[in-house]
């Protein structure tokens, strides 16, 4: 794995209420091959809400796994996306595990081969039972 720097852009906007949350922060991460797959590693920022979480984004072929851990409220979540396909899971919470669905809109993997820069970008429905639902944007950029 090699160091890189990493900007984490997201967008939130929940249903009902098109209230939207926005948050952009640069940190340094890892990212590398292990057989078929690529791996994007860093640490989660104070302004995402999950300060001490390590969040992983496996990449390969035409799905995306992202696991987060380190922290009580997101202890092993894990998210699969995969255009046109639903995952259902369970988010982590500080008050525990809530029922989770999302359906991916679009993933386009722009990283190029050796790692060096490029983006991904995903779009994705979400559904947290009980909680609300809304869509998400996240783009990962690696902009050394």
């Amino acid at each position: 794995m090699k160091d890189i720097m990493l900007k984490i852009v997201g967008r939130q906007i929940f249903n009902g209420t098109e209230e939207e949350e926005n948050i952009e922060f640069l940190t340094e991460g890892r990212c590398g091959r292990k057989g078929e797959a690529v791996y994007l590693v860093y640490e989660e920022s104070e302004l995402s809400g999950m300060a001490g979480c390590t969040t992983s984004i496996k990449i390969q072929g035409e799905r995306v796994e992202m696991r987060r851990y380190g922290d009580a409220y997101v202890s092993g979540t894990e998210i699969a996306f995969e255009k046109g396909k639903r995952f259902k899971g369970y988010y982590d919470t500080p008050y525990g595990a809530v029922e989770m669905e999302v359906l991916t809109d679009e993933l386009e993997n722009g990283l190029s081969q050796d790692l060096d820069q490029g983006s991904l970008r995903i779009a994705y429905q979400f559904s947290l039972k009980g909680l609300g639902e809304g869509r998400n944007y996240l783009d990962v950029e690696i902009v050394q």
